[in-house]
């Protein structure tokens, strides 16, 4: 009971933390962005991801580099707080998310606001207009992040790639990055706290994970590859399978 208790209570004082440091996000973003240049702009990025990881009581470990320059980084996705992670290392990368992330409370703002792309999963021709969107700003030499599974898993398997917006980096002949997202705790290589999947909802999940104890996760990114004239869904499935088997090797955290 006690321990509960202190759980609980650690959770809560997480939790505050953690909204006071969204609103000071959004404050930077509403008053400072449009002054900053792209590098200025990518430090605060840096640094807001970064405090919110160490805010929530999650360890962060970082393996590899990203490839600078034009590049499309292919993640396995396993919660909400992949784009943090992924932005404490990457911070000029632009992701493409699904269009439910508007709905967020204070968060969706402060996400669309730093050059997220946005993608109705539902509509078939909506990833047309994404792929033209993404293959922009590859051709603007910026880095663009997809979570081609199109939902989060439970971070042990990852799911089946869709291909669709591999077809960007194909036509604008730059590289793709796999890139490996293991979240642990204690006694569980794969973290049940950080899961954010079947009916869960976003508020439960953050209660999860502030209450978590221990809770890490490992970013690795892997070597990249060229994608000029790929077959897409051959790319995918091979990209898919190299997530996979870094996953599989990697040793409990």
């Amino acid at each position: 009971m006690i321990r509960a208790v202190i759980r609980a209570s650690v959770g809560l004082w997480r939790l505050l933390r953690g909204i006071a440091h969204l609103l000071h996000g959004m404050a930077i973003v509403a008053l400072r962005f449009r002054s900053l240049d792209a590098a200025a702009r990518a430090r605060k990025v840096q640094w807001w991801s970064a405090k919110a990881l160490r805010l929530l009581g999650i360890s962060l470990q970082i393996e590899g580099k990203p490839r600078p320059g034009a590049a499309l980084l292919v993640s396995n996705h396993v919660s909400w707080l992949d784009i943090a992670v992924i932005h404490a290392a990457c911070p000029h990368a632009r992701f493409v998310s699904k269009a439910d992330v508007l709905r967020w409370p204070l968060l969706g703002w402060l996400i669309r606001s730093v050059g997220t792309l946005f993608i109705e999963r539902e509509r078939k021709r909506d990833a047309l207009r994404v792929v033209h969107e993404v293959a922009a700003a590859l051709g603007r030499g910026e880095t663009v992040a997809v979570f081609p599974e199109g939902t989060t898993g439970a971070g042990e398997t990852v799911l089946p790639f869709h291909a669709n917006l591999l077809q960007a980096a194909i036509g604008c002949q730059v590289p793709v990055q796999p890139v490996v997202l293991r979240y642990h705790e204690p006694g569980e290589r794969f973290s049940s706290s950080a899961c954010y999947i079947n009916q869960m909802t976003l508020v439960h999940s953050m209660w999860r994970v502030v209450c978590a104890q221990g809770l890490g996760v490992k970013l690795r990114f892997l070597l990249s590859e060229g994608s000029s004239h790929a077959d897409r869904r051959a790319l995918a499935a091979h990209l898919r399978d190299e997530i996979q088997q870094a996953l599989s090797e990697d040793a409990p955290g």
